[in-house]
């Protein structure tokens, strides 16, 4: 059995956990640990797997396996907002817009874009969010090798999978979770 704690900042110990879904539902991601908030929320937290678990099916389903997930899900914050997460794909796959059409295939609710013009306004944020967060909480991206948008402490442009290893403010290394069957 894997065993997870937060460090002294509440994030992962760096690294990479891989984690089916059942390690994750009996983890201390979902059910928090004696030093975690007495606000702990293990009900949202399992809710937030439940429907990765939809997506992550309909990725394997298109041959899809390696899918890492982050965000505030894997920190000590009682209660995420979300779960962030990306998988890794041909470019060529994504640039066709086949994997978008394949996914949407699978799901009923055809909720696999990542158009900026589908972002819709969250009610209470400024920010904008893709069709797949309103329906599930859960934000899942393609990684084909390209740049994240952030610079590491040194100015550098992050490739996505380096930008997910680090805390978004503080830039300290932190851990992430891969998924597998």
């Amino acid at each position: 059995m894997l065993m997870l704690d937060f460090n002294e900042y509440g994030l992962l110990p760096q690294g990479d956990y891989l984690m089916n879904f059942g390690m994750l539902r009996t983890s201390i991601l979902v059910l928090g640990n004696s030093n975690c908030d007495e606000e702990w929320d293990s009900q949202w937290r399992l809710q937030l797997v439940d429907n990765l678990q939809k997506l992550v099916n309909e990725l394997w389903e298109v041959g899809i396996t390696e899918i890492f997930i982050d965000g505030s899900f894997v920190t000590n914050k009682p209660h995420p907002n979300d779960i962030d997460g990306y998988f890794v794909c041909d470019v060529m796959r994504v640039a066709s817009g086949d994997i978008e059409r394949d996914l949407n295939k699978i799901n009923p609710h055809k909720i696999w874009t990542w158009d900026p013009k589908s972002l819709r306004p969250c009610r209470g944020s400024t920010k904008r969010q893709l069709p797949m967060w309103h329906k599930y909480r859960v934000e899942l991206y393609p990684e084909f090798g390209q740049f994240f948008g952030a610079l590491d402490e040194y100015g550098n442009p992050l490739q996505f999978p380096a930008a997910f290893r680090k805390e978004r403010y503080s830039r300290r290394p932190k851990g992430i979770i891969k998924i597998v069957k």
